[in-house]
């Protein structure tokens, strides 16, 4: 009988005991609302503000629902108005050209290289035709381009940055945290990335005014003063008139479960790269895979895996997710005309305007990737490297 993989791909690591004891905590207290708090309780949105700002190195952060919300409220507190162009990945997911979309900004896509990170000869000449003056960078699945020489054409060009950093939830360039190049970071902590809450995410900025921004846009009702990691009440002067609510708060349950997962973040960071590069050097050695080349200057984190099959075509590429079925493997295809789960390509993004994109195209349409959670053992690690090579060779025969 073939090899079989009986783990799930999407089942996460449980949360602590000492996550579920503050979740508890709050609902016994009945306050989960961020601002509903008692006589001198700080609060644990706010708590947790100040303990991540601590922990990305920014001078503010500010705690939303999602990291969709973050990039919206972003944009917004940057200036990006309806009509305007912003440059973005031509390979990304969903929810970033949609937070373009949803502030009325139209998206010019720039192509990426073979290592699926930004194309900055593309960018340099996407600036210059489009006219765009901000980027919103998606560090799409974890990799980091470099970032030395994106932020020099950038800031040459007077183009602002916005990092998307639902994937880089602590990976480095040249030791800076990702999150510390752009204007503002958008990080995420939906139930698959770095930290798990279901829904939720940060904003992160050195910039008082934007942090201002931001916070009002986020619907603080003019408690900002109640915020554990935001600007001097007078940053508000202007912000607490001029920005919309647009209601994305924290609330304090998920603010709860989420300290203890920053608590121990370092050290799963650590679990995952040793994951990944269980399954990388595995993949590396089988013929026909190519993988993602990791620079030296970036300290990444595995929280996935993606990989390419140059040679197949696109009948393969269907065969080979099928055969990894049938042994338990779940592999995701970014070659793939229509849109499945957490994966889909520019074409099928309507509300984007159709762009040619012949380089970004043709890498994915060999492109693989695969999540790699916590709940997976090193062993297991092992056998789902052995059961991907085991299908490629199946289908290439």
């Amino acid at each position: 009988m073939a090899r079989k993989f009986t783990g799930s791909f999407t089942q996460q690591e449980g949360l602590s005991q000492e996550a579920i004891a503050a979740a508890v905590a709050v609902l016994q207290s009945g306050r989960l609302h961020r601002y509903n708090l008692a006589p001198g309780e700080a609060g644990e949105a706010a708590q947790l503000e100040a303990e991540y700002r601590d922990w990305q190195g920014s001078a503010y952060c500010l705690a939303v629902t999602s990291g969709g919300q973050a990039l919206q409220i972003a944009l917004r507190a940057c200036g990006v108005e309806p009509g305007a162009k912003v440059l973005t990945n031509a390979y990304t997911l969903a929810p970033v050209p949609g937070a373009i979309r949803a502030v009325g900004a139209e998206t010019v896509l720039v192509e990426i290289d073979e290592d699926l990170r930004l194309d900055l000869d593309d960018l340099d000449a996407k600036i210059a035709s489009s006219g765009a003056r901000v980027l919103l960078l998606s560090h799409m699945r974890g990799h980091l381009c470099d970032m030395d020489r994106l932020m020099a054409i950038c800031n040459g060009a007077e183009v602002t940055v916005i990092e998307d950093c639902a994937h880089t939830m602590g990976a480095q360039w040249n030791g800076i945290r990702s999150g510390n190049f752009g204007k503002v970071a958008c990080f995420s902590t939906q139930t698959y990335k770095h930290m798990n809450s279901g829904e939720g995410g940060f904003l992160t900025t050195d910039d008082a005014a934007i942090a201002a921004r931001a916070t009002i846009l986020s619907g603080s009702y003019m408690l900002y003063e109640r915020h554990g990691a935001g600007p001097d009440p007078e940053a508000f002067a202007d912000a607490r008139y001029d920005m919309p609510n647009c209601s994305a708060r924290m609330d304090a349950l998920r603010a709860a479960i989420l300290r203890p997962q920053l608590a121990d973040l370092d050290s799963n960071i650590a679990r995952w790269n040793a994951r990944y590069t269980q399954v990388e050097e595995r993949l590396k050695a089988q013929d026909g895979v190519t993988t993602i080349k990791l620079p030296s200057a970036e300290t990444h984190v595995g929280s996935s895996i993606q990989f390419r099959l140059p040679d197949f075509t696109a009948a393969q590429c269907r065969a080979l997710l099928d055969a990894a079925a049938t042994r338990g493997v779940e592999l995701k295809w970014f070659g793939a005309k229509e849109p499945a789960g957490f994966t889909s390509a520019h074409p099928s993004w309507r509300y984007v305007p159709a762009q040619d994109m012949p380089k970004t195209d043709r890498i994915m349409a060999t492109l693989f990737d695969m999540r790699l959670p916590l709940s997976f053992s090193q062993d297991d690690c092992a056998l789902i490297a052995e059961l991907i090579c085991d299908a490629v060779n199946e289908v290439a025969s």
